[in-house]
């Protein structure tokens, strides 16, 4: 091997990945742990999969691990699954690909013994990389050097690699936004040339690609740098670049207000992330210019769930995301009040942990206008937080599990039978018991009940 960079780099394995390298090298075989767990071990970051390549092929590897349990995960791609304690490990043959017709995955594949030439083909220098502790880290590419000024580069040609597999230019913004790095000028050239190739792309795929930028810390600065590639697939933020707001509580547009919200996101929840990238879709559709030049946009928040609804089906979001981020869209710009029982309202709407949501992004939202009373409606914010903790803390009723009494109570006290009439009495007493007008205890609701019953408390 000439490509050794350095064998003074440790990378620490888990036993099981060790082991399986160790096993592979006493039958005479190469293997090497490789792509994102190099990278991520070099940066310091979490490794979620340990994948190994190796020189043996796959019915070599069958014979050499025959007393392992294997997965056969994708045995004419040259890749098995090993499992050792409960955990799984992908090791895959050296190979060089074939064309990619469906701009997914090769054709063909050809198994070679040449480490360099598997390594050839992957799409990125920092994913390019190998190590072992025997050899150290193999790094044909200047993958390091990437690294070190922070640059996401193709390997090879990016016209090449992007020709291959369209995906790996949403690849390219997403592992510049996760790791804070920037496209060097070929790639990035290279991506405002072939980006609409994506069109060839699973709108699943890129949807998945789009999830991981979205919860990334440098969204707001791809939103910026390749919203063209985003409008690709979501059209609708077209109509906000430029769009502008004409209104005291605003300084910028649509679109660069809702860039710095999500730079103003402090949560890396993808629910509240993408609540409040979607938050201001509708007011290019529903505004309404006032005689004195103020533009108002009444509704916005309906009109931009709405058509948050449309987007993440047509992008394919799982039903419970897309619900949880409707609501929160819906809502966003909803009057909050300060007091325990507007707080126990809320939670009793959309419960704790959407309401937690929907307070990171109305500060999102508040902090990315103008400084119109901007310290005093966060500052509201703040006081509504402080409220719903208390709230929490001292298990204060704000749903009908919390009650003192049940629909058995209200059946017995009230006599009433089964049906629409027993939620509606339970659902009377929660609102007074959240208003404060009712104590939840329950001698105290039923003696409510009695008087409702016999006619001696007014209703």
């Amino acid at each position: 091997m000439t490509d050794i960079k350095t064998k003074s780099l440790h990378i620490s394995m888990p036993k099981g990945c060790k082991e399986l390298i160790n096993i592979l090298h006493s039958n005479g075989y190469e293997a090497f742990l490789c792509g994102g767990a190099v990278r991520d071990s070099i940066l310091g970051r979490p490794i979620h999969d340990y994948d190994i390549t190796t020189s043996a092929t796959p019915d070599e590897m069958m014979e050499v691990f025959k007393d392992k349990r294997i997965i056969e995960t994708g045995l004419q791609h040259g890749t098995i699954t090993i499992l050792i304690d409960g955990e799984g490990y992908e090791c895959t043959t050296y190979r060089i690909d074939g064309n990619y017709s469906d701009s997914r995955r090769p054709d063909s594949v050809t198994f070679t013994r040449n480490l360099k030439e598997d390594l050839k083909r992957r799409d990125f220098t920092i994913n390019a990389m190998a190590y072992n502790d025997e050899v150290g880290l193999i790094d044909p590419f200047n993958g390091m050097e990437d690294i070190k000024y922070h640059k996401i580069r193709c390997v090879g040609r990016a016209e090449d690699r992007f020709s291959e597999d369209a995906l790996r230019i949403l690849r390219a913004i997403r592992f510049a936004s996760q790791l804070g790095f920037v496209l060097e000028p070929d790639t990035d050239w290279h991506i405002s040339k072939m980006y609409k190739n994506l069109e060839n792309i699973s709108i699943e795929r890129s949807n998945s690609e789009f999830c991981k930028i979205a919860a990334s810390s440098d969204f707001c600065v791809q939103m910026v740098l390749y919203h063209e590639v985003f409008s690709l697939f979501i059209p609708e933020i077209k109509d906000m670049f430029g769009f502008q707001q004409n209104n005291p509580y605003h300084m910028y547009d649509v679109w660069n207000h809702t860039v710095h919200a999500i730079e103003y996101c402090e949560s890396d929840d993808l629910v509240t992330r993408l609540a409040v990238f979607f938050h201001d879709f509708g007011k290019p559709h529903c505004y309404q210019d006032g005689e004195d030049g103020i533009r108002h946009f009444k509704g916005h928040g309906r009109v931009s769930a709405d058509m948050t609804n449309e987007i993440m089906k047509r992008l394919r979001f799982d039903n419970d995301t897309r619900e949880k981020v409707i609501e929160l869209v819906y809502y966003h710009d909803a009057t909050f009040e300060v007091g325990k029982k507007y707080v126990k309202r809320w939670l009793n709407k959309i419960g704790e942990e959407q309401f937690r949501r929907l307070l990171n992004v109305r500060r999102a939202d508040i902090k990315a206008q103008a400084d119109m009373a901007q310290e005093t409606r966060l500052q509201k914010i703040d006081n509504i937080e402080y409220i719903l903790e208390e709230v929490l803390q001292d298990d204060e009723c704000f749903s009908l599990k919390d009650l003192a009494v049940n629909g058995k109570d209200v059946m017995d006290t009230m006599l009433i039978k089964s049906g629409k009439e027993v939620g509606y009495w339970l659902n009377e007493i929660l609102t007074r018991v959240i208003d404060g007008r009712l104590k939840n205890d329950k001698e105290d609701l039923i003696y409510w009940m009695t008087g409702i019953t016999d006619g001696w408390i007014e209703y």
